[in-house]
């Protein structure tokens, strides 16, 4: 059919169906040039030392022609790259959460929607995909941005620990006890193995390490495995009083200053661990939305908090864009059965 005769058919619309039509076709041009130029970065980001294949991390590798990507009405042409040594193919967006998504043109607007916090029924009514999948595309992107990391702390350190009910929300089968309703509550008293402990580890410019530990309270052995090649003899440790932080400052060789859970004294000159305290008060407030977070998934939870509170919950072109970017820079295998099949780990 001719532009022409396309045209006489659009003007026998009634006005309603020629103002959907305008929608549509505004949002697929908006969609296509808003995403393409994520795309040119990861590009860009991913290639300024040279090809590296994804598979093998050879530098032996070559342009391999194109495919194809439908984006709406627009149907692109994206490089595709070979490797000489381990003969296999990739693209800029294998090993990323974008690898093989139908829905490219899609993935802007719900970022948009992460930052906003919308739940998964609000944003599939918005971005008209199914909540299923937009769940899986969730936990594919904060999979990937658990790559984001540091070396070390610099100067003094605040450290502390926050808990949350372990939970197996999602799972249809319970063993040892009955299904809570919108997160529940312990069944003991204190600090138990029902819950999960979350350590978090901030310094004075703001790099903080967030991430889950194990069940009930933390040891020292622990403490050294999952923090210990941050911190150095250079840095000031401030902890709350518990005895494994003592132990592990002394072994270390660490300056240390204690802050009893009484509160009686909370500042000793520039020490005092009321920024982390700060930071588990935000942690709380934000995840309370979810009615409770299956534990095996909480990791993502803790790295999607931390990346809102590093761009300060601000939504805009800027940060939609580095949240995309970002997560296509650190290599992940994630799929759909990998996270629906996945447990949590009580080390």
């Amino acid at each position: 059919m001719a532009l022409k005769e396309i045209i006489q058919e659009i003007s026998k619309l009634n006005p309603t169906d020629q103002h959907r039509l305008k929608e549509y076709f505004t949002s697929s041009l908006a969609s296509y040039s808003a995403s393409e130029p994520v795309f040119k970065e990861v590009s860009e980001r991913k290639h300024k030392d040279g090809y590296t294949c994804t598979h093998c991390h050879s530098i032996n590798v070559t342009r391999f022609g194109t495919y194809k990507v439908k984006m709406r009405m627009q149907e692109l042409q994206r490089q595709r790259y070979r490797c000489k040594d381990c003969k296999k193919t990739f693209t800029d967006v294998t090993n990323t959460p974008l690898y093989r998504t139908h829905l490219p043109h899609k993935w802007l607007d719900f970022v948009e929607c992460m930052i906003e916090g919308y739940s998964l029924r609000k944003s599939s009514e918005l971005l008209e995909v199914h909540y299923v999948t937009l769940f899986y595309w969730r936990h594919k992107l904060l999979s990937s941005l658990k790559g984001m990391d540091f070396e070390q702390f610099q100067g003094i350190v605040e450290m502390d620990e926050t808990y949350f009910l372990y939970s197996e929300k999602g799972k249809r089968k319970l063993e040892g006890r009955k299904p809570r309703e919108r997160g529940g509550s312990s069944k003991k008293r204190g600090i138990s193995n029902e819950q999960v402990c979350v350590l978090v580890a901030r310094d004075r410019q703001k790099q903080t390490f967030s991430r889950v530990v194990c069940q009930g309270r933390i040891v020292k052995s622990r403490l050294n495995e999952v923090v210990g090649s941050k911190l150095t003899a250079t840095n000031v440790l401030c902890t709350d009083a518990w005895r494994a932080f003592m132990t592990y400052a002394k072994e270390k060789g660490l300056e240390h200053y204690r802050f009893k859970s009484d509160g009686k004294e909370r500042v000793k000159g520039v020490f005092h661990i009321q920024n982390v305290n700060s930071y588990h008060s935000r942690l709380k407030t934000w995840i309370r939305r979810f009615n409770g977070v299956a534990s095996k998934y909480l990791d993502h939870y803790l790295i999607w908090f931390l990346f809102l509170d590093q761009i300060k919950h601000k939504k805009n072109d800027v940060t939609v864009s580095k949240m995309i970017v970002d997560s296509c820079l650190f290599p992940t295998d994630e799929t759909y059965d990998k996270l629906r099949l996945s447990e949590f780990s009580k080390s």
